[in-house]
């Protein structure tokens, strides 16, 4: 009996270990990436309170779009020194410095600098719905969330959880991902449409 918990526990803890090698891996080798997602957020109480759809690209460090289909319509582009955040609807962008929008958001995670340990603490977040999970809390207090979480399945990265200041989860979940694909330096540019009303720095 005592034989199996020990198996039990070994098992448990080298899966669980896999986790942030398996981001560190895939940090280290992933220069760009391109995929689709679907993006849910449920309240403090667990229900979904919207839902939207969309894609993004990112080539590191720090360029990354990030598009939301309609209804939500919004485009979030960080081209290396600032993050434009387009919300068509109200014709409106807003525009931050990209080492006060990236530095402890979950952005940072995918496209920010292989070495993610000075902005966020990682740990083991064990398995769960097939994939294991690890846990990223951010060391700065004043960042937008918690903690995030990211989901490695046999693709890759395939989800993640975002755990807000508010108590409501966003969930991500990743499909075609493409890593390393060769991308259109364009896609990082962005020029504010005629008319909008550009707040920030």
């Amino acid at each position: 009996m005592r034989f199996a918990l020990f198996l039990m526990v070994f098992f448990s803890a080298t899966a669980q270990a896999a986790a942030i090698e398996r981001f560190k891996a895939f940090a280290r080798s992933t220069q760009s990436a391109r995929a689709e997602f679907e993006q849910k957020v449920f309240d403090r109480s667990g229900k979904p309170v919207q839902q939207a759809k969309g894609s993004f690209v990112f080539q590191r460090p720090g360029k990354f779009r990030w598009v939301y289909a309609k209804p939500a319509d919004q485009v979030i582009v960080g081209d290396g020194e600032r993050v434009w955040i387009n919300d068509r609807d109200l014709n409106q962008v807003t525009v931050r410095k990209l080492s006060r929008a990236l530095g402890s958001t979950p952005a940072a995670l995918l496209a920010g600098s292989a070495d993610v340990e000075a902005a966020f603490e990682l740990s083991e977040a064990g398995m769960r719905d097939g994939l294991e999970w690890l846990e990223a809390k951010p060391r700065e207090r004043e960042a937008g969330f918690e903690r995030v979480r990211m989901g490695f399945g046999a693709g890759g990265v395939e989800a993640m959880e975002l755990l807000d200041h508010f108590g409501q989860t966003t969930l991500l979940r990743f499909t075609n991902l493409t890593r390393n694909p060769k991308v259109d330096p364009a896609e990082f540019r962005f020029t504010p449409p005629k008319g909008a009303d550009v707040l920030g720095e």
